[in-house]
């Protein structure tokens, strides 16, 4: 199992359609987040810096082959294209990344 940390900016003025969209995730959606190896994700919220922060667990054996798995599907696309407006992302994010990837420094069970 592999901890993943991620981080992206929000818009402030789609902060709340962006809560009201992430309290239904469509079933769909869910199924291929777990179906790509992925389990405990979370995403929180940071105000005023309006940055949000998403926690997950990988369970696979390939990030990258599961991640392209993800991308390619339809539902997860229409998911895409409605939550990519309501957010930010970092400018100091790798080339290839919306989400800007964290590094694990400490962990504690």
């Amino acid at each position: 199992m592999q901890r993943m940390g991620m981080v992206i900016g929000i818009r402030p003025e789609r902060i709340a359609e962006y809560k009201r969209v992430h309290a239904a995730v469509w079933p769909g959606v869910l199924a291929k987040i777990s179906d790509c190896g992925i389990r405990n994700y979370t995403i929180f919220l940071r105000e005023p810096e309006n940055l949000l922060f998403a926690y997950f667990e990988y369970h696979g054996s390939d990030f990258a082959a599961d991640s392209a798995k993800m991308a390619a599907d339809p539902t997860t696309q229409e998911w895409w294209k409605l939550c990519e407006p309501m957010q930010k992302p970092l400018e100091t994010r790798a080339d290839g990344e919306w989400w800007a990837g964290m590094e694990d420094v400490f962990h504690h069970d």
